[in-house]
């Protein structure tokens, strides 16, 4: 794997987004899991997994049907992190 800028973006992002939910669920325990659409049971921590990973995967496909650039998987994933911690 290529260390580029994006490449380091994303890393970034993961860490800013794992540090900020440690620090939203000290100040604000949601430890109550919640029923989404899918009928899972899934805590804050849970559905910032299935975000990332689902995201993970929308840019995959994204460069095997379009190639780059990649911002139509960025706005697309956006909607599905937004949708997933909404709804699921």
């Amino acid at each position: 794997m290529a260390w580029t800028w994006p490449t380091a973006a994303f890393f970034i992002f993961v860490l800013l987004a794992i540090t900020t939910m440690g620090i939203w669920e000290r100040f604000s325990p949601g430890g109550n899991p919640r029923r989404g659409v899918l009928g899972l049971d899934t805590t804050r921590g849970d559905r910032l997994f299935i975000s990332i990973l689902g995201s993970a995967f929308i840019h995959l496909a994204w460069l095997g049907l379009f190639g780059t650039p990649l911002w139509g998987a960025l706005v697309i994933s956006i909607l599905y992190f937004i949708t997933v911690f909404r709804w699921v």
